[in-house]
């Protein structure tokens, strides 16, 4: 039986996939306690990456928003496989990291980085409010937009 989680999910028409799994020699999240570590995903759909480019230059900043959110799809995937498929488990999302391959002079990471935090809240209301850094990068994997990394705590 679907969890009101899963239920939000459908209702706001969000496909979660299998979380992906790491490319080099680290792993998709870390459970420590009640606390889960999720690694930097990235704009990744059907195993193809997307929003490939520099915001402020080929990446305007709604696609940086698209960009975001679908990094936060991403790490809703890696959450659901820390908690056993069980996304109610999910008691509060603590923190995300957001990391924006920009031009120099661009100075909207917090724009951009909102693609991700709205689908947080979006999803798990006030247990998805959360503390948040948005910082431009010089380049990031693949030559992706965005990179987002998230802490969330989790019920037993």
């Amino acid at each position: 039986m679907a969890g009101s989680v899963d239920a939000r999910l459908a209702e706001l028409g969000i496909e979660v996939p299998e979380a992906a799994a790491p490319v080099a020699n680290y792993v998709g999240y870390v459970i420590s306690g009640n606390m889960v570590f999720v690694s930097g995903q990235v704009p990744i759909k059907g195993g193809e990456f997307q929003f490939q480019g520099k915001v402020g230059d080929s990446v305007s900043v709604e696609d940086g928003q698209a960009a975001a959110r679908l990094c936060a799809i991403n790490i809703i995937a890696q959450l659901k496989a820390a908690c056993g498929g069980d996304l109610d488990r999910v008691a509060r999302i603590v923190k995300l990291g957001g990391f924006v391959n920009s031009t120099p002079e661009f100075t909207d990471q917090p724009k951009v980085i909102n693609g991700a935090s709205d689908l947080m809240v979006e999803v798990f209301g006030d247990k998805g409010k959360h503390s948040r850094a948005a910082v431009s990068a010089g380049a990031l994997p693949v030559g992706v937009a965005v990179e987002v990394d998230c802490v969330a705590e989790i019920s037993a």
